[in-house]
């Protein structure tokens, strides 16, 4: 922080000048890596083309996975998997 550096100044002293709490500067992110997950999802969507992201859910959890619905969810979103269109019916214009 620069106030740290700059003025020599301690993190509590420098957290309340700023207003800041002192544990969002201490704070580490725990972000886990999604390759894995991302990849296995994209294999059940596109051999399970109707399937959504609910049932996606349940069979990643029969696999082992154990990531809660918001995160599945959004890599659903993320990866487009929501855009699946069903397959064309047949045209009766011909018929």
């Amino acid at each position: 922080m620069y106030l740290l550096d700059a003025y020599r100044v301690s993190a509590r002293r420098a957290c309340n000048a700023l207003q800041l709490a002192r544990a969002s500067w201490f704070y580490r992110s725990h972000r886990r890596d999604s390759r894995l997950l991302t990849m296995r999802m994209r294999e059940i969507a596109f051999t399970r083309v109707r399937y959504g992201y609910r049932r996606i859910l349940t069979l990643l959890r029969r696999e082992g996975f154990k990531d809660n619905h918001k995160r599945v969810y959004r890599i659903y979103r993320q990866e487009g998997l929501n855009l699946r269109m069903k397959r064309p019916r047949r045209s009766r214009m011909g018929a």
